[in-house]
């Protein structure tokens, strides 16, 4: 499938499920249905900020509660949805900071856009646009998040770049994202759906963490790793018997990962010159 189909398939399917007023109960979503299973491995209902009907079930971890964030802070949410880490990234900033959250689906974006509207937030502001071509200004940001989002994504490389683009000389991102760890069997990469659940875009841990220090990025940092379960219903509609026995044997080859990494303090790839 083209990069284009790709996107084209993760839009679609992120709009109806914008559309929809209930929350989800997963990130992983098949191409006829709009729930598969749940991937989420963190807890929002703690955090300051939280809001329950702008969390949409989506993610895979809990990138604010490990992006060091501040009151001042300027923070950008990539694939922000209905607001979800915007709102608790904006308790975090308080009055003085700024938060922009990115979005490619019109249909999220008027969804996010309501959420802060009815709660008379006015220094959280959402952007539609591809974030392969972020839409804000360069050496502007003091924080990017994210979650379960860049890997649903083809082209992370440029992703990265963007992101070091946007951040100012010292500035850092946190993602949570799903990686692969071993080798995940073809028929779950192949699938079409599955690459819309967040799951068959997934990459190597360390071909993703690469992809980071290429792009520039200094003091690269796991702050947590969990194994992701993939019932055997959900197997079953990717991979034969034999398959599914050889894939629950192995150690799970899927895990969500919350990723922090910064720009040099001199705004210099790699370090300062």
């Amino acid at each position: 499938m083209e990069d284009k189909d790709l996107k084209k398939l993760v839009y679609d399917k992120y709009s109806q499920i914008a559309a929809r007023n209930e929350k989800s109960t997963c990130c992983c979503s098949g191409t006829d249905k709009t729930e598969v299973y749940n991937i989420q491995t963190g807890d929002y209902s703690d955090l300051k900020g939280y809001e329950e009907d702008a969390d949409l079930g989506l993610g895979c971890g809990v990138p604010t509660k490990f992006a060091g964030l501040k009151a001042g802070d300027t923070v950008v949410d990539l694939g922000s949805g209905a607001g979800n880490d915007c709102f608790v990234a904006r308790a975090e900033v308080g009055d003085t900071g700024k938060v922009i959250g990115v979005d490619f689906s019109e249909a999220m974006i008027a969804k996010a856009r309501g959420n802060a509207a009815k709660r008379g937030y006015s220094n959280v502001e959402f952007r539609q646009g591809d974030i392969e071509e972020i839409p804000v200004g360069g050496n502007s940001v003091d924080v990017v998040i994210s979650n379960c989002v860049l890997n649903l994504l083809p082209s992370k490389d440029r992703i990265f770049h963007e992101i070091f683009r946007v951040l100012k000389a010292g500035g850092h991102f946190c993602i949570s994202d799903v990686v692969t760890i071993g080798t995940m069997p073809e028929g779950l990469r192949q699938a079409a759906e599955m690459y819309v659940g967040c799951i068959a875009g997934a990459i190597p841990k360390n071909e993703y963490m690469d992809k980071i220090l290429d792009a520039g990025f200094v003091s690269l940092d796991v702050v947590k790793e969990t194994p992701i379960d993939i019932p055997n219903e959900i197997l079953s509609e990717h991979l034969n018997t034999e398959e599914i026995e050889q894939f629950k044997r192995g150690d799970s080859p899927i895990y969500s990962v919350t990723v922090v990494g910064s720009k040099s303090g001199c705004g210099c790839k790699n370090g300062c010159c």
